[in-house]
């Protein structure tokens, strides 16, 4: 499959027929499609991701799910980046990074990054939960390049948890280049601990969502 970059200069929308053609200054994806004709998918205002699940079995089922974007502001490395968590509470782990406990407050841990700041040497792959929200009812987290680009990552109603990966264990090309922040229904483990697992009933639909968006 081919496909085309258009207009990725910026993010900023900025309709109009006379950006039909390079998709003005948004990010786009253009894919060939029958005819000469092209299909364009116009990221200017941030991508949305919804997962959508039934239960169409007989039985009640439990659930969860989580995806695993990673967010990356195109620097070498994400130590001098600064990071925004809307998250008060982390989840400790034993040696194995299986859960070994309930969510603690992140005051005075390296974990607090409810005001933004710089990654440093912080190493992050963890669950966070206790997210607050805004009017929208979205909880949002960031990642901002020194005096440059942001994006932000938006977790939608029924997401209760982040997991957030600085990528420590990766292989050089890709050792902290770029921050994973995981939108999740339940913490790792649930299937165990049954915190925050979902039980959907026979015929149960259940739709989370999420997103992300160059600020």
């Amino acid at each position: 499959m081919r496909a085309l970059l258009c207009g990725v200069r910026g993010s900023t929308p900025a309709p109009g027929v006379e950006f039909a053609e390079v998709g003005g200054h948004t990010s786009c994806v253009a894919i060939p499609a029958t005819g000469g004709r092209w299909l364009v998918l116009d990221a200017g205002t941030g991508l949305q991701v919804t997962v959508a699940a039934r239960n169409r079995g007989s039985h009640a089922a439990p659930y969860g799910t989580g995806s695993h974007p990673y967010l990356t502001v195109r620097t070498p490395s994400v130590d001098g980046c600064e990071l925004t968590l809307p998250a008060d509470s982390w989840l400790p782990l034993d040696d194995r990074g299986i859960p070994s406990g309930p969510p603690e407050p992140v005051d005075g841990t390296a974990f607090d990054f409810r005001q933004a700041r710089v990654i440093g040497s912080t190493r992050l792959d963890h669950a966070l939960t206790g997210l607050s929200r805004g009017a929208d009812g979205r909880a949002w987290a960031y990642l901002a390049a020194p005096g440059g680009p942001r994006v932000g990552l938006w977790a939608g109603d029924g997401y209760r948890w982040l997991q957030v990966f600085t990528g420590d264990p990766l292989g050089p090309g890709m050792r902290r280049k770029a921050v994973a922040i995981e939108p999740m229904t339940c913490p790792p483990n649930a299937f165990v601990t049954a915190d925050d697992l979902l039980v959907l009933e026979p015929g149960e639909k259940v739709t989370h969502t999420w997103g992300v968006q160059a600020c």
